[in-house]
């Protein structure tokens, strides 16, 4: 039975990064039809999407009555996010990412704030209904923001809006939206449920060789849950998208602690051990320090700081194995 669960794992990833592919294009249509920053679509649009494996299983988890697996999902997704999909990005990508420092230094700023204050509520080893509902107001308040900037064109500049005003004038845009409409509604619905069965055989293979339920958490159920961000990344990286691919990791980020926690602990308050806590949440703050100032450096994003971020990632492997079993 073991060699069906490897073989469709197998399969699923060549499958899902032709969704990825999918993917990509119509995320990168909508933004230039809409006239909308990439990284903007990429925090928003594609981050919702892209998390929706993580939501599903950290809520299923929840109500089922594994806190564990619902938290290292999320904070364990953030890790693999910054350390695997982002570095693997910046690693494949044929020229360095550039990145919009403008966007980045607001949103940063933002990430790292809910991190702590993520980290601030579950010291004590529990996050409750209160903490999870106060994660969804802060989350409704940030959307909020993302569309008032946009309205505001804080995020564009006067080049990026003069670009897209030639290439997609105001009479043509409602009918270029179907075809980038369906391209990105096909490929995310093909990334969820191909990522789902990822996550099935994974899980069966962990359990066959007698993995620890955190481990299948943090690592496992981790990895598999971040497949969408890791091949849209890759992707991207690779159709030069660089912006859709750092938006979408940010956005992730940010989805992983207010959206995932936030339902899941609102579904059933999760309750961890204060050692577990205290090692994934401060590790994830330096995964996203790390990510944040290597983005900010030159505002570009290379194949050097991309193999730092891996690097992190293996240490967290290391470090995980060694507390946990």
């Amino acid at each position: 039975m073991i060699y069906l669960y490897f073989g469709v794992l197998i399969c699923c990833f060549a499958l899902l990064f032709k969704c990825a592919d999918w993917f990509v294009k119509g995320a990168s249509g909508i933004a230039e039809t809409l006239k909308v920053s990439k990284m903007i679509i990429g925090i928003v649009l594609v981050g919702l999407a892209t998390t929706a494996p993580e939501f599903f299983v950290s809520v299923i988890a929840a109500y089922l009555g594994h806190p564990e697996i619902a938290l290292g999902n999320a904070i364990g997704s953030v890790i693999c996010d910054d350390g695997i999909a982002m570095a693997l990005a910046a690693f494949i990508a044929p020229t360095a990412i550039l990145i919009n420092c403008r966007t980045l230094k607001a949103v940063g700023i933002f990430l790292l704030a809910i991190d702590f204050l993520a980290y601030f509520l579950a010291r004590n080893g529990q996050i409750g209904r209160a903490e999870g509902f106060f994660f969804i107001l802060i989350l409704v308040i940030y959307y909020i923001f993302m569309i008032k900037g946009h309205k505001s064109n804080i995020f564009r500049t006067d080049q990026e809006n003069e670009k897209l005003d030639r290439k997609h004038p105001m009479s043509l845009r409602r009918s270029q939206l179907k075809k980038p409409i369906l391209l990105f509604l096909g490929g995310i619905v093909g990334v969820i449920l191909i990522s789902r069965v990822i996550v099935w055989s994974a899980v069966h293979i962990a359990r066959f060789f007698q993995i620890s339920e955190i481990i299948i958490g943090l690592t496992v159920v981790a990895i598999g849950t971040s497949l969408p961000e890791i091949s849209t990344c890759i992707t991207a990286a690779l159709k030069g998208e660089g912006e859709i691919a750092v938006g979408n990791i940010i956005g992730a980020d940010i989805l992983n602690i207010l959206w995932i926690i936030g339902v899941a602990s609102i579904v059933n308050p999760i309750k961890v051990e204060v050692q577990i806590v205290n090692f994934t949440f401060p590790y994830m703050i330096l995964v996203v320090v790390v990510m944040l100032i290597a983005m900010r450096i030159g505002c570009r994003l290379g194949k050097i700081k991309g193999l730092i971020l891996l690097f992190l990632y293996l240490v967290y492997l290391l470090l995980t194995l060694s507390l946990f079993t």
